[in-house]
């Protein structure tokens, strides 16, 4: 063998391991800053997860009877076909009012440490709750939703099963806790989940250069985690506030919450999992484009102005983030009865 050939197939010998190198490395960078999603259904306090309470929250959540006026239900503004919410600016709900914020997604959501944009509902069962009384969504109470429930024998069966043992299952908070439980196995492993699980082959090359970038400009201060967000109260516009068409004065986040003027325009840091297919963009919903969302990010928040090809990279990532959707059958639902509420459109 010649010393070149010696030499050549020395340095080929080499470099796999130099590139395993290289993405142990990044892996073990990216450990220290996510975690992956758990392989199996995590516990929720203060709510046992049964597959009994499962069935009777996905019943409950694609159930249009919880509406006041028998149009919508959980899944019209977090659709399970569409990444977990709704794709509109602001959702459209009872007598056909807007809302006034962008619908997140309820896939992961339960790792969330809080729910709504503005940290309003500290778990998921109390987040079940809001949208049925609020009255530019379901615009119910939780009066006529028991009566509602109550009125098919189905339900009252199917509570009973659920929740053993209580004298009297269909009550509002069960309502809220079996929607929670089903809520809870919503989770969708992604090719990142993968590699962070060792599959250094799950990530393209590309990908892999946005992870790099999304850690070293700083992303990860609010976009960490199992969710690369949901936790945490972060002020839109750390940095650069933007203007009026992303950022509306009218609305100022968290101090509705805390009534503290530190809060305004302070929300909790969206959660990135599946972004790429919630578009639109940020509590207002007025951005559509996933690389405008980042290239605002990275001057909003960050400072930074994001060249072409950072913003690709950092979207190439993030579409690591698009994980397999659980596989959901419709329910049947049970038949009204003479003692059912009839629906009702008016507006209160």
């Amino acid at each position: 063998m010649t010393r070149i050939t010696l030499l050549t197939a020395t340095v080929l010998a080499s470099l796999p391991f130099a590139f395993g190198a290289a993405a142990s490395d990044l892996r073990d960078e990216a450990l220290a800053m996510f975690q992956p999603l758990p392989s199996t259904v995590p516990a929720v306090r203060d709510n046992p997860i049964t597959p009994e309470k499962v069935d009777l929250g996905k019943a409950l959540f694609f159930d249009p009877r919880l509406s006041a006026s028998g149009v919508f239900s959980c899944n019209s503004c977090h659709n399970l076909a569409t990444g977990g919410d709704d794709n509109l600016e602001t959702s459209i709900g009872h007598g056909w009012q807007k809302g006034p914020r962008n619908a997140p997604t309820v896939l992961n959501a339960v790792f969330n440490e809080a729910q709504f944009w503005d940290g309003r509902a500290e778990d998921l069962k109390a987040q079940a709750k809001g949208p049925v009384q609020a009255g530019v969504e379901m615009a119910n109470t939780p009066d006529n939703v028991v009566v509602t429930l109550k009125s098919m024998p189905d339900y009252v069966s199917w509570f009973g099963e659920a929740f053993p043992g209580e004298a009297d299952p269909v009550t509002f908070d069960n309502m809220a806790k079996a929607i929670e439980a089903f809520e809870a196995t919503l989770l969708t492993p992604a090719p990142f989940d993968s590699f962070l699980n060792g599959d250094e082959a799950a990530l393209t090359d590309m990908q892999k250069a946005g992870l790099q970038i999304f850690m070293d400009k700083g992303c990860v201060s609010c976009h960490s985690g199992i969710n690369l967000g949901g936790t945490g109260y972060y002020p839109f516009g750390l940095i650069e506030k933007p203007g009026a068409d992303v950022l509306p004065e009218n609305d100022k986040g968290r101090f509705a919450v805390t009534a503290t003027a530190d809060d305004s325009y302070v929300f909790r840091a969206a959660p990135l999992r599946n972004i790429a297919l919630t578009a639109p963009y940020f509590h207002s919903g007025r951005v559509w484009d996933l690389r405008q969302a980042v290239a605002i990010m990275g001057t909003s928040q960050l400072g930074e102005e994001l060249n072409d090809q950072e913003v690709d990279q950092i979207v190439a990532f993030l579409g690591a983030l698009t994980g397999k959707m659980p596989e959901v059958v419709y329910p049947v639902l049970p038949a009204e009865t003479g003692e059912t509420p009839r629906p009702s459109g008016e507006i209160r």
